[in-house]
């Protein structure tokens, strides 16, 4: 199921989210509904809380090159990464990519990151994984998990682009 997306300044997104205590089938349904609203709106990664649920909860799926103009073989669904109360053990180095986000559509802006993360997170059954990259799947997992913690990269902006991006928005949702 398609489920809505929570739009910023939502006060929702601000939220720190709750860790997952039961990985059962309502928490299966909700990763499932995650997918096919990540892929409905040409997503590469979504948390919990942008569908309006505060659990500590975050898929990516980053594309695959293919022919097809179908998101669902470029990214099919065997290779969403779902991570479920993530832990960033470790962060180093310095990058800068520009991201986007469903809660912030249209928008783009360059942001800071961690080089490299290793993070440690349970998979829909509660198994305990790690995982380490230092490349487009590291700033994703940054990204995602700042939401979990009721961040938008918005506000990882300088004063000046932040105040640009506030102006803009706010025109922008006046004249939707």
């Amino acid at each position: 199921m398609i489920r809505d997306i929570v739009v910023y300044p939502d006060k929702r997104l601000k939220m720190v989210s709750e860790p997952v205590e039961r990985f059962d089938e309502e928490l299966h349904t909700l990763l499932d509904d995650m997918y096919e609203t990540m892929i409905a709106k040409n997503g590469v990664g979504l948390a919990a809380i942008q569908v309006g649920v505060p659990l500590r909860v975050l898929i990516i799926n980053v594309p695959v090159e293919t022919d097809s103009e179908d998101p669902r073989v470029q990214q099919p669904k065997e290779n969403t990464l779902e991570v479920i109360n993530p832990v960033i053990l470790d962060a180093e180095g310095k990058t800068r990519y520009q991201e986007g986000c469903l809660s912030v559509p249209g928008y783009f802006e360059e942001v800071d990151r961690y080089k490299e993360v290793r993070i440690e997170y349970q998979d829909r059954y509660g198994k305990k994984h790690i995982i380490e990259d230092d490349e487009f799947l590291s700033i994703a997992l940054q990204h995602e998990i700042d939401h979990l913690d009721g961040k938008v990269f918005v506000e990882k902006l300088s004063i000046i682009k932040r105040k640009k991006f506030e102006k803009e928005w706010k025109k922008r949702l006046k004249n939707r």
